[in-house]
């Protein structure tokens, strides 16, 4: 599947120091390893709705650290994957009457053209589940002969032959080898905390035949009215979620890759249970470190599409918004920090961004240098975007405040760390 453009982004002389980020498994701060080398999966979209801006926030927090890496002279590899057939896509589908392809195509179009407004670094691989599907299906077929996924017999209105994740039977097979993986072992939740989440998020934990609640679907098999496709032995039909970025990682990325991304709210399952099938599949652990952005809520409370209260990206572009103030609003907040957009917020951003860009005319001889040190001290920081626009805001208040006719090339140096660095264009 074909991702969106990237812009180019400015060189800038010198470096980022060495990167520390908080690593979710571990539940503490760490330095990653500058080994010339780095690669990160983060979970792409379900496209049955626009960008909002949750996604938004969780896309820009892992575009600041492919922004880090880069600078810091790593080779990024970065992969993201679209759920381009799943549940909610086809419940949508059918409550509007579009088709299940066509939605997705047209939601796949517009997410891209929302990153791209907002400056987002493209993926290198931008892989959908459905053309992922040949190789999903071997891997399947695996953990089935290892005994570690098991067949479900059909009931009332279901029928026989999904295929389940054995959770018990992986962490038992997992602990066998180095660094093992038992459920728990990526969020830290107790067996109460994640079978509340499952159901949330997903989950079917009362399935009959299963022979844990919180084993999860590997392979849904066809029912009458649904896509479905060919598996082997399997039998026709479609994958579940989580299997899904788990064999698109292993196929696209090192094993272990550096660093496995996405928003707070795919701890658990979702990155607990690819964490499992990876054990499970290879023998070796999925990421180095897990990583999470915040949820965004709007003026305080939780933003959701049964509320009806989401902030999209094309929404507030349509109505004539700048990117460059939208994705700054989103850096003002640390990205692992929950928060809410509010128009004050964004008025905020759309002043920062206009005072900025006046500095720029009375930049100081000299300036340059010093803004972007700080600029790269607070970002090595567990990607500390507040810090860095800190840093900008206090150089700007020192150029405006001097009345001098300003410095071409420090401006021009300035504006280069701005995009190179937050993604913000001046």
């Amino acid at each position: 599947m074909k991702s969106w453009i990237s812009r180019p982004v400015p060189q800038l002389p010198g470096s980022m120091p060495a990167l520390r980020l908080f690593d979710t498994a571990k539940g503490a701060v760490v330095t990653l390893g500058a080994t010339g080398e780095q690669s990160m999966y983060v979970c792409g979209i379900t496209p049955y709705d626009a960008t909002h801006m949750g996604h938004a926030a969780s896309y820009v927090a892992f575009d600041l650290l492919n922004r880090a890496w880069r600078d810091g002279r790593q080779q990024v590899s970065y992969v993201q994957n679209v759920t381009d057939v799943d549940d909610p896509l086809l419940e949508r589908a059918t409550a509007t009457g579009v088709d299940w392809r066509d939605l997705a195509a047209s939601q796949i179009e517009l997410f891209q053209t929302d990153m791209e407004a907002l400056n987002v670094l493209a993926p290198d691989q931008y892989v959908g589940a459905v053309e992922a599907i040949p190789l999903i299906v071997p891997a399947i077929e695996l953990l089935l002969q290892r005994g570690l996924a098991y067949r479900v017999a059909g009931g009332p209105g279901e029928p026989d032959g999904d295929v389940y994740y054995d959770v018990e039977a992986a962490g038992k097979h997992s602990a066998e080898t180095t660094d093992a993986w038992t459920l728990g072992a990526i969020s830290g939740l107790s067996d109460a905390e994640m079978l509340e989440l499952f159901a949330e998020r997903g989950g079917d934990p009362g399935r009959a035949g299963k022979r844990q609640a919180l084993d999860p679907l590997l392979w849904r098999v066809a029912r009458e009215g649904e896509p479905s496709w060919p598996g082997g032995e399997l039998g026709a039909g479609r994958p579940g979620w989580h299997i899904e970025c788990t064999v698109i990682a292993q196929k696209y990325l090192p094993a272990p890759f550096t660093v496995q991304g996405g928003g707070s709210d795919l701890v658990f399952p979702h990155h607990e249970m690819g964490a499992g099938h990876a054990y499970s599949l290879s023998g070796v652990p999925l990421a180095q470190h897990f990583a999470h952005a915040g949820m965004v809520g709007l003026d305080g409370e939780k933003m959701s599409k049964s509320k009806g209260n989401l902030v999209l990206v094309s929404r507030l572009r349509a109505a004539g918004e700048e990117p460059a103030a939208i994705r700054l609003a989103i850096v003002a907040h640390h990205y692992r920090s929950d928060w809410s957009w509010t128009d004050e917020g964004f008025a905020a951003a759309k002043d920062r961004l206009r005072t900025w860009r006046a500095a720029l005319d009375a930049a100081p001889e000299g300036s340059a240098a010093g803004v972007v040190a700080r600029m790269r001290e607070e970002l090595s920081n567990d990607l500390n975007a507040p810090g860095a626009v800190a840093a900008v805001d206090e150089w700007a208040a020192t150029a405006l405040a001097d009345g001098h006719s300003g410095s071409a090339a420090d401006a021009a140096l300035v504006s280069d760390a701005v995009n190179a660095l937050l993604g913000v264009e001046l």
